[in-house]
């Protein structure tokens, strides 16, 4: 038990511990729903010994101080996923956004594209061997800490104990600081009408044994919620919610037809309830891994039938696909799409799917266009997709010339829309 005497003697206050970041330094916290928000507000709380701190992070979840306008010169993000918290820093010029498939953030540091002076996670209590669990968010939290000169860790005794290759020793950290606070949670509103009959859409993809993968939203919860019926179906996904974990209550999920990893349901983070907080810890039937295994197309697609529903902004008529912004102004981020549309597509009876509503803005706007908006960017090409989704139907474009691809995302745009995409292909030629 000689970790112990290690531990405590890293013990140290959240304000004693972000003393190690120096200006300039390039320093990564783990974010969704494991933020290290004692370190984080220690940070901001020395603002004005700090210049030019370069920040690092997927998606932060709330409210960030170090993305406000008085942190301007004193810290930086950049995001390597943008979300509602650093979303206006990055569009107004105080911040900066790296477009990077999901699966290679690791590799960023690994390989040193990226160099870290500093690494902050969140992490479970030590269990009896010393060693932490990186809970509900592994994703490339692992590769920061392995990298950074220095490791600064939150100890919350409200982090679930999530199996796999998760866990950190307290040797390999170099600050520990106690601070325990509920972890965020995601409730998801209700499904929407649009919702759950692009769900009803997506069920005619889906067979018994396949293997999901599905992110955050109305749709996938509505596909959760719609599973009954269904047999031995896996999951091998970036992202756990509440539905998935109901899904694998009710026996529907159950891995065992997986090809890899069976009667297991594979994840890089979870993002929900308290429940399924709970549900998480110690459950060796859920096991998390970092991303650039979990997201590796090469590795997801040794998953037989691995159907992969992911979503987008706004889609033109030749099937390119737009997610990461709406026009210039940057929204989100590569995050897996790619990840998992070339892995499904790769996959043994794989199916690689982009589900949208047919409209946005109150049926004001067709999420089909003619032609993307000028500024937006392309995160998956026409080459890699094969079937879309929207509440009219399933478009198959794999296979398909312009024309046939045009015909086929008309046939399931918005009734009202179809017309003026019409005109605007035939003056493209594209009809």
């Amino acid at each position: 038990m000689s970790w112990i005497v290690d531990y405590n003697s890293k013990l140290c206050s959240a304000a004693e511990a972000v003393e190690r970041i120096k200006s300039n330094d390039k320093v990564y916290y783990s974010g969704n729903a494991a933020i290290p928000y004692a370190l984080v507000d220690a940070l901001a709380d020395r603002r004005s010994e700090l210049d030019n701190v370069r920040l690092l992070h997927v998606l932060l979840l709330g409210d960030d101080p170090l993305s406000k306008p008085e942190m301007a010169g004193h810290f930086r993000h950049n995001s390597l996923f943008v979300g509602p918290a650093d979303r206006e820093a990055v569009n107004d010029g105080r911040a900066d956004y790296i477009p990077v498939f999901l699966f290679q953030i690791p590799r960023l540091f690994l390989k040193g594209h990226i160099s870290l002076d500093v690494a902050m996670v969140q992490v479970s209590p030590p269990d009896e061997h010393g060693y932490m669990s990186l809970g509900v968010e592994t994703l490339a939290s692992k590769a920061a800490c392995e990298v950074a000169r220095t490791v600064v860790v939150q100890v919350n005794a409200e982090m679930p104990r999530v199996l796999g290759d998760t866990f950190l020793h307290v040797s390999e950290v170099d600050a520990i600081v106690e601070h325990s606070a509920a972890l965020p949670i995601l409730q998801a509103p209700p499904a929407t009408r649009v919702e759950r009959d692009i769900s009803q859409h997506l069920l005619s993809l889906i067979e018994d044994g396949c293997t999901l993968q599905m992110g955050i939203g109305g749709i996938p919860d509505s596909v959760f919620a719609s599973l009954d019926g269904f047999k031995d179906l896996g999951v091998h996904t970036e992202m756990m919610s509440d539905g998935c974990m109901h899904a694998i209550k009710k026996g529907i999920v159950t891995g065992r037809k997986k090809t890899l990893h069976p009667k297991k349901a594979v994840i890089t983070f979870a993002l929900g309830t308290a429940e399924l907080y709970a549900y998480l810890d110690n459950n060796p039937f859920i096991e998390a891994r970092p991303v650039d295994y979990v997201n590796d197309p090469r590795v997801a697609s040794y998953n037989d039938k691995l159907v992969a529903i992911n979503s987008a902004v706004e889609i033109d008529l030749t099937g390119q696909v737009c997610s990461d912004s709406i026009g210039t102004m940057i929204y989100s981020g590569f995050g897996g799409q790619v990840d998992f549309i070339r892995a499904a597509a790769r996959s043994k009876g794989g199916k690689p799917v982009i589900a949208v509503p047919s409209t946005a803005k109150k049926g004001t706007m067709s999420r089909i266009v003619s032609t993307l908006k000028v500024g937006a960017g392309v995160v998956t090409s026409r080459a890699d997709v094969h079937y879309v989704v929207t509440e009219y139907g399933v478009a198959h474009l794999f296979g398909k010339n312009l024309r046939e691809r045009a015909e086929a995302l008309i046939a399931i745009a918005h009734p009202d829309h179809r017309a003026q995409l019409e005109s605007e292909a035939k003056e493209r030629k594209l009809l």
